[in-house]
């Protein structure tokens, strides 16, 4: 939906522009290249970016407005470029005052408002700036530490300084390690006033990881309720704690910063913020993402849950390493009841043991403890890993989560205690146990297998106690 007579730059702006509110925001890739030539544009061709952009804005200037917070967020920068310039500008950039964090699990989400806000700010104020600096490098969202110091020379010579919100983000986005000595030296010849503080940051290598704990919300398991929405079982959440260097960030960056206490209420139910966006605020760290988004993710297994099957993928894709929130995470998704979250789950699994980072030990006893609390439907679970396993080399990677989820079922079902049924699971385990080869022995199959009778639970468990023994 372009204007005639646009010149084919702006045109392509436009209609990226179009596509992207009209559907959930797009890629991480599309998304910021999105935001980066909207900042470019407007510094060329202000005028004529604001009539390319009109008729995007025109679109929505009823009440409607996009669903996915991504296509909101773009649509406030649109926005704000077609809008003449403010005789009397507010950048959108302040000290923080007035502004009151209200909850622990909104963190992630204030980064991407506040890099936005700032963005809008600049184009009522009709500041120019030349490029974004924290436009990812890859699709993870990771920036490289030789891109952020390319940028900012540009904008040294450009005489333009970096926005707080833009330049955090470009901070956050760059980790993996300490930058070579090159990258080092040219980020140490920048006469920027936040030359020195880059310089300090590629140093150390990013943000440190932080120390995390694993709680378990107190109580037994409630039990099934017909209210819709209504909870069932105990969730496992994952704290993150405090990290130092919050003091020269934004302070709606803080919160990240913060320890993050998972068993502490907020005012929201389902926030909704479940994204792949939000796993691109800090690619090298998805363990703070996913222990903020974890009560969401949780919500698509024991409520009523909106579905945000992008966010699970996007989370596995980053190069920092997962670690129990994330594997948590997969095995809400795993459990959840849309069909769509599931299959994002299963994904998130292949892409975590095609590049070795699956713990499948881990990901197994969170999923036997989940369903022991009564959180997740074991058919459910069931159904997702056999789905995984069907994938190319999926059987080696689902065997170790199913050797270590096993114990623990097949203890509670040998005590009385739900959950039932377990054959399809043990079936599923032999299953995998021949296509990978496995032997061995896992707790409580081959006492299963020595019972008399000839059940499905005790057929399985033979086929399982055999085919590990390599009979």
């Amino acid at each position: 939906m372009v204007g005639e007579g646009v010149p084919a730059g702006l045109a392509t702006v436009a209609c990226s522009a179009d596509e992207l509110i009209r559907g959930d925001g797009g890629s991480v890739t599309a998304y910021e290249e999105l935001l980066d030539a909207v900042v470019r544009r407007a510094g060329r061709d202000r005028a004529g970016l604001a009539g390319a952009l009109r008729p995007v804005a025109d679109r929505w200037s009823g009440v409607h407005r996009p669903r996915a917070y991504a296509a909101q967020r773009l649509l406030a920068v649109v926005r704000a470029a077609v809008r003449p310039v403010d005789a009397e500008p507010q950048t959108g950039q302040d000290d923080g005052r007035g502004w009151l964090e209200t909850c622990q699990h909104e963190a992630v989400h204030l980064v991407m408002g506040e890099r936005i806000a700032e963005v809008c700010g600049w184009l009522r104020a009709g500041v120019t700036m030349p490029m974004l600096l924290a436009t990812p490098s890859r699709a993870d969202g990771a920036v490289d530490a030789r891109d952020l110091v390319m940028r900012l020379t540009e904008y040294e010579q450009a005489g333009a300084r970096p926005g707080p919100a833009d330049l955090g983000q470009a901070l956050l986005r760059c980790g993996g390690g300490p930058a070579d000595a090159d990258v080092l030296r040219a980020a140490a010849e920048l006469t920027l006033p936040e030359g020195e503080r880059v310089t300090a940051w590629l140093r150390q290598g990013g943000l440190p990881q932080p120390e995390w704990t694993v709680e378990q919300e107190p109580g037994p398991p409630q039990p099934p309720s017909r209210r819709r929405g209504a909870r069932v079982g105990r969730r496992i959440l994952v704290g993150t704690g405090g990290l130092p260097g919050r003091g020269d960030f934004p302070r709606t960056f803080w919160p990240l910063f913060r320890r993050f206490e998972p068993l502490i209420g907020c005012r929201h139910l389902l926030l909704g913020h479940r994204e792949r966006h939000a796993a691109a605020v800090l690619p090298w760290h998805p363990e703070i993402v996913a222990a903020r988004m974890l009560a969401e993710v949780a919500a698509t297994a024991d409520q009523d849950g909106e579905s945000g099957p992008e966010f699970l993928p996007a989370l596995a894709a980053g190069d920092g390493p997962p670690g129990p929130a994330v594997h948590l995470a997969l095995a809400y998704g795993l459990g959840a009841r849309p069909d769509a979250d599931r299959e994002a789950a299963v994904a998130a699994l292949a892409a975590l043991a095609a590049r070795d980072r699956l713990d499948g030990a881990l990901l197994g006893g969170e999923l036997a403890r989940l369903v022991l609390l009564g959180t997740l439907r074991l058919p459910a679970v069931t159904e997702s890993l056999r789905t995984a396993a069907g994938t190319a080399g999926g059987a080696a990677a689902v065997w170790p989560v199913l050797a270590a989820a096993l114990p623990g079922l097949l203890a509670a079902a040998g005590a009385g205690t739900p959950p039932r049924p377990l054959p399809p699971l043990l079936a599923l385990a032999a299953d995998c146990a021949r296509d990978c080869g496995a032997r061995g022995t896992v707790a409580g199959v081959e006492e299963l297998a020595g019972r008399p009778g000839s059940s499905q639970s005790v057929r399985e468990a033979r086929r399982l106690r055999n085919t590990l023994a390599g009979t």
